[in-house]
């Protein structure tokens, strides 16, 4: 049995890889791994889930040396957001274990702290194509210092429009380089980056040229658009873990919502969601946590989730090519799946030229449920909060306010007659309920709010949003003042004379607009 160290990989980092539970190498590190050691430029074809991130991610690591402010001196390039957070998160013990630091950068997320990340320094750095053209553009760092190159899914690049880009960062880093190029096709763009930009690449085939459609069960069901969510939830209940691909973020979230109503377990996945809630949901249902997720084509390429059952196609594909990667999510590392295609009457001739296109002849037939194979899945459960955080998920604060305020209304509740505090979020409430000559006080972002209830004597002062409010109940010989955008409104009893037109006498009254 080959082994890492057999290849060349540093003890410290086999040990890593021990840790996690990987011991033997896959064939695409077993082929890869010892010319990247070596220096050299590799060209490889693999698909996705074959291994490829600690393929090139080990050599990357173990060639990367120390970086300056604003320089990292290694770069990974990769097409979705997804993939660059997952790149990152295999990586990171990895380097940790070297004393290097890594940084993810893409789009949708905050630029702050990329920038603080940066200026400190940081030796490998995963990046999106656009962000990072935008970070560029701002001198938030250079590239004059990156030695090693890796264009991960470089295909997928190609198809969303990057090419341009992606050979503007390349000509930016030191034309002594080493490129890494990762593909799960190597058609005529990719095959023009090779040309381009890499020497004597170490070229690498693993698996087949395309995505094979044989483990696949395929089925194109005729129905109308009514039924599409009725059956698509059918279809899940008895396959398992499955993927339900819609056209349009809209299409997502109104499958989403039809699916809720039917008691479904599933997420959704797509562009328009911010980064949280596309890591929140892939986690989700990586975990187990969501029986379906339901996704636009951003998760049919680069993300990794093992053990899924089917796929459907709830809209039509673009074409065969989009076909196979949405159907690749299935059927991975040698098991079998069921891709199931929803046909409406006006889709057939569409369907038609994507199964010429993909190589595959099925008939339109009517939906059978019962001829799909039952596979056992059992949610996982939920995620139970350990302390602090958001209290919204069910954890206390633990900030420094937090803490202090919770050391004051102890030493308050412990004296007698006293007034009680209470800060949340910078807030101070207290209520005192049947006090005798207390004050009570309550600030809500930035508001003062006083409600005593059957208090004697006692005076209320409500600020709410630079407001001055009293509202005394039961208040005997209380005064109540109530301001409101900079406006004295008093409601005294009928024993005070009203003065709010004295500030009018002796003086002419401006005209204003009538009703």
């Amino acid at each position: 049995m080959v082994r890492f160290t057999d290849l060349g990989v540093d003890p410290s980092l086999v040990d890593v890889l021990r840790e996690e539970g990987i011991v033997e190498p896959f064939e695409v590190q077993r082929e890869a791994i010892p010319d990247a050691m070596q220096g050299r430029d590799v060209c490889c074809r693999a698909p996705t889930g074959s291994g490829k991130t600690l393929a090139f991610g080990l050599p990357l690591v173990s060639r990367t040396t120390e970086a300056k402010s604003k320089r990292p001196t290694s770069l990974i390039l990769t097409p979705t957001r997804e993939l660059a957070e997952q790149i990152r998160k295999v990586l990171q013990p990895l380097a940790r274990s070297a004393g290097l630091g890594v940084l993810s950068v893409y789009g949708g997320t905050p630029y702050k702290g990329q920038l603080r990340r940066l200026n400190q320094g940081v030796e490998i750095l995963v990046a999106c194509p656009g962000r990072l053209i935008d970070l560029l553009d701002r001198k938030a760092l250079r590239l004059d210092d990156v030695g090693v190159v890796v264009l991960d899914e470089a295909d997928r690049m190609a198809d969303m429009g990057f090419m341009e880009p992606v050979c503007s960062i390349l000509d930016k880093c030191r034309s002594d380089r080493q490129t890494i190029l990762f593909s799960a096709t190597l058609d005529d763009d990719v095959a023009e980056i090779v040309e381009s930009y890499q020497t004597d690449p170490a070229r690498i085939g693993i698996g087949p040229e395309e995505i094979s459609m044989d483990s696949m069960q395929h089925l194109f069901w005729k129905i109308n658009s009514r039924g599409k969510a009725d059956l698509s939830a059918y279809i899940t209940e008895k396959c398992g873990r499955s993927i339900i691909f819609c056209r349009t973020r809209a299409g997502v979230n109104r499958l989403g919502d039809e699916m809720g109503e039917i008691g479904s377990s599933f997420t959704t996945l797509h562009g328009g969601m911010n980064q949280k809630q596309r890591d929140r949901s892939m986690q989700k249902f990586s975990a187990g946590r969501s029986r379906v997720l339901i996704a636009t084509d951003v998760a049919s390429r680069g993300i990794d989730v093992t053990d899924v059952n089917c796929v459907i196609h709830f809209d039509p594909p673009d074409d065969g090519k989009a076909y196979k990667h949405r159907s690749g999510r299935t059927a991975r590392a040698g098991s079998t799946g069921t891709v199931v295609s929803l046909v409406q009457r006006s889709q057939n001739r569409k369907y038609k030229r994507i199964q010429s296109e993909v190589g595959i002849k099925c008939r339109f037939t009517e939906p059978d449920v019962d001829i799909l194979e039952e596979r056992e899945f059992v949610l996982a459960p939920p995620v139970k909060f350990k302390g602090g955080g958001n209290p919204r998920r069910g954890g206390p604060r633990n900030n420094k306010r937090a803490r202090r305020s919770r050391k004051s209304n102890q030493a308050r509740s412990s004296k007698q007659g006293g007034n009680g505090s209470d800060r949340r979020n910078g807030r101070h409430n207290s209520r005192p309920s049947n006090n005798q000559g207390s004050n009570g006080s309550d600030r809500r972002n930035g508001r003062h709010n006083s409600r005593p209830s059957n208090n004697q004597g006692g005076n209320g002062a409500d600020r709410r949003n630079g407001r001055h409010n009293s509202r005394p109940s039961n208040n005997q010989g209380g005064n109540g003042a109530d301001r409101r955008k900079g406006k004295q409104n008093g409601k005294q009893n009928a024993q005070y004379k009203d003065k709010r037109q004295s500030k009018y006498r002796g003086k002419p009254r401006k005209a204003g607009p009538r009703a």
